[in-house]
């Protein structure tokens, strides 16, 4: 990989630069994205409250214009004017990488229709920081924030669990105390790191097998990000049903259809649920 020694930037092109910004840490910072900022006209933000805070610890002085989730739409095309006019502008979010489960996809799609050019700054990401120290495969799936409806949970993990990679999520420590039944459903043969407060003074990280979950001792607060490893990563699932278990399922195969049997017996065994499955199948066809 050849590097680039020459720090100044010289000839800087007009265009829209998507800047990385610290996920707590202000120093995580790089010294081309604070010469990026500097030399902006006009930096798009979501919160400028937020963004004020970063500026002002490094004397930054460009325009600040607010860009979220609400006003992105509304305001998409005088940004576009604005770039058209030969303008240097970035693109912020309040921590992190932009438009990663962040706005600003908006006015990425505009930017290309109108061959705007688009640079990115790499820097901090929550999600490749908590990846990073996971131990994990390195294959992985970024979703996202944990979903909020039931239709929605079951849909897209029903997917997810026969994914044989890692998969990423954002939560609030709120919803993932309530949700540790449906990771628990889900992703059971797995390993699971939890993330709190990355690069903030209390950052911990904590790792369980799922099926070992417990937060009882663990004082959660603010925004975590969760790593799931691949499946069967530390323990692989037997194909073997015990002469107990097919007993027992004799018994519940008289009162549950079959979906409702292999979830009962996947929720108690670590057994696969094909061989629950085909076994209640055979069960029923003797009957």
């Amino acid at each position: 990989m050849n590097l680039q020694t020459d720090l100044r930037i010289s000839n800087l092109k007009p265009g829209l630069y998507i800047v990385s910004t610290p996920i707590g840490n202000l120093a995580d910072i790089t010294l081309r994205a604070l010469e990026i900022l500097r030399r902006s006209d006009y930096i798009l933000c979501e919160d400028t409250r937020v963004s004020k805070k970063l500026l002002t610890k490094y004397k930054i002085k460009s325009n600040l214009i607010s860009n979220h989730k609400f006003n992105e739409k509304k305001n998409v095309e005088r940004f576009i004017d604005i770039l058209k006019s030969n303008k240097i502008v970035s693109l912020i979010s309040d921590a992190g990488t932009p438009t990663i489960s962040d706005p600003g996809n908006v006015l990425i799609k505009e930017s290309i229709k109108n061959k705007i050019n688009l640079t990115p700054i790499p820097g901090p990401s929550a999600s490749t920081a908590a990846f990073s120290i996971s131990g994990f495969s390195d294959k992985y799936y970024f979703y996202g924030f944990f979903p909020d409806n039931n239709s929605e949970i079951k849909n897209n993990f029903e997917l997810l669990s026969k994914l044989n990679c890692s998969i990423l999520f954002f939560i609030s420590a709120k919803k993932l105390n309530r949700s540790i039944d449906v990771i628990k459903k889900y992703f059971l043969d797995r390993e699971i790191v939890i993330c709190k407060e990355i690069t903030k003074y209390y950052e911990e990280y904590f790792r369980f097998q799922v099926n070992k979950i417990d937060l009882s001792n663990i004082n959660l607060k603010g925004e975590i990000t969760l790593v799931i490893s691949g499946k069967n990563n530390f323990n692989k699932t037997s194909n073997n049903l015990t002469e107990s278990d097919k007993k027992k399922i004799n018994k519940l195969i008289k009162k549950f259809n079959i979906k409702e049997v292999v979830d009962l017996i996947k929720g108690e065994k670590n057994i696969s649920k094909k061989e629950i499955y085909n076994y209640c199948l055979k069960v029923k066809n003797e009957k």
